[in-house]
């Protein structure tokens, strides 16, 4: 697998330790950042892959790498009776629970500290799973993929949203531009965090996108794996049943 991709690159700590100190450093202006610097089309990513779980109508849901929910929120369409959004950053967790109470909706969503490979919950507690651009920053991608499996039910869904590499002329060149040059210099003067935004395509470029993703998801034991391209390639969405 070689040297995994870290934030900040430090002999002292692991991925894990290092992913939730970059999220808990930039909580303050993720939401800002993540709407503009996607020019808010990372809204219509999520909106496809919750209707994906449309037929299933999956009543407890788990969003891992739930950041300040937004993907939890969007779960709501579902009309479910429980959402877990669980996170390792404290601070994009209290972003999130903020965010649920103003919407008047921390009833149905809880914000939860938690690790993607030890989840704490029993098995097939979850009707369904959804990750957005989360399994990335997975220290060890194959046991948090395997962990997630454990808590979904029997022919339970699984939705993966993640960030991918466009193979086609223009938006290869136009996102690999944007990706490699806009976004860490727009998001270091935003967030004052000079390599979060750095980390987001090296994270990118470093991950096991398309075919070889759906390959080890498959390995892991996800049954009906398919991936569905977004716009233009620039993310993917995979999908499973257990």
């Amino acid at each position: 697998m070689g040297t995994p991709v870290k934030p900040y690159g430090k002999e002292s700590s692991t991925k894990k330790q290092e992913v939730a100190e970059m999220f808990d450093n930039i909580s303050g202006r993720y939401d800002f950042l993540n709407h503009f610097l996607s020019m808010g089309i990372d809204r219509l990513w999520r909106k496809k892959a919750i209707r994906m779980l449309q037929k299933s109508q999956p009543k407890k849901i788990l969003d891992i790498a739930s950041g300040t929910g937004d993907f939890a929120l969007e779960a709501l369409r579902l009309q479910p009776t429980e959402i877990v959004g669980l996170d390792i950053s404290d601070g994009m967790l209290e972003v999130g629970r903020k965010k649920m109470k103003k919407k008047g909706v921390d009833h149905i969503i809880r914000m939860e500290l938690g690790d993607s490979e030890a989840i704490p919950y029993d098995d097939h507690y979850f009707d369904a799973l959804t990750v957005g651009f989360g399994v990335r920053n997975f220290e060890n991608l194959e046991k948090g993929l395997a962990e997630m499996l454990r808590v979904v039910r029997p022919d339970g869904k699984l939705i993966i949203l993640e960030f991918s590499k466009p193979k086609s002329f223009p938006v290869k060149q136009l996102f690999g531009f944007y990706s490699k040059y806009l976004i860490p210099v727009l998001g270091k003067g935003i967030s004052k965090d000079k390599r979060a935004y750095a980390y987001l395509p090296e994270s990118v470029e470093a991950f096991p996108e398309g075919e070889a993703f759906v390959n080890i998801l498959t390995k892991v034991g996800y049954k009906d794996v398919q991936q569905k391209r977004v716009s233009g390639g620039i993310a993917t969405i995979y999908s499973g049943t257990k």
